[in-house]
């Protein structure tokens, strides 16, 4: 997994002036004003709410480049199911990044679930979140999107 920092980051948002550029990252109201004006060369982020059904937009979701899923407190999990749909029922390869008040502890789930990349909160350290990431190095009983089967049924 990947941590953000938004200073250096090629995905910056696209300010309401502007029109579709490569590396842009949209609102979903942004993208649904553009997205029949979007040129298929230029790769697109769209930034969803988590109140937001992923399979509403799944003719959408093959356009992507990124999908930012966002948890408005790190208590709320609808984000995670979010994840989850998009890489094992919409088959979403490309980038799925974690962003708003994304906390150390959340880490193994976020990637469980499927994210690559986090945008940490800013009291959070990098050297505890990297170190989170391998609470559970051995694997998990249970399956997930990185690993369907449950450890019985994986050989040995």
């Amino acid at each position: 997994m990947r941590f953000i920092d938004p200073t250096t980051d090629r995905w910056q948002p696209l300010a309401e002036s502007e029109g579709p550029r490569p590396h842009a990252l949209l609102s979903l109201e942004q993208w649904n004003a553009l997205r029949d004006r979007w040129p298929s060369e230029a790769p697109v982020g769209v930034g969803l709410p988590n109140t937001a059904d992923v399979e509403e937009l799944a003719a959408d979701v093959a356009r992507w480049a990124l999908v930012v899923l966002h948890f408005p407190k790190w208590t709320d999990g609808r984000a995670y199911s979010q994840a989850r749909l998009l890489r094992a029922r919409l088959r979403f390869g490309s980038e799925v990044r974690a962003s708003g008040d994304v906390v150390t502890d959340m880490l193994p789930l976020l990637h469980r679930s499927g994210f690559d990349a986090a945008h940490l909160r800013a009291d959070q350290d990098r050297v505890s979140a990297q170190r989170a990431l391998h609470f559970f190095e051995r694997g998990h009983y249970q399956g997930d999107v990185l690993q369907s089967r449950p450890l019985f049924a994986r050989s040995a």
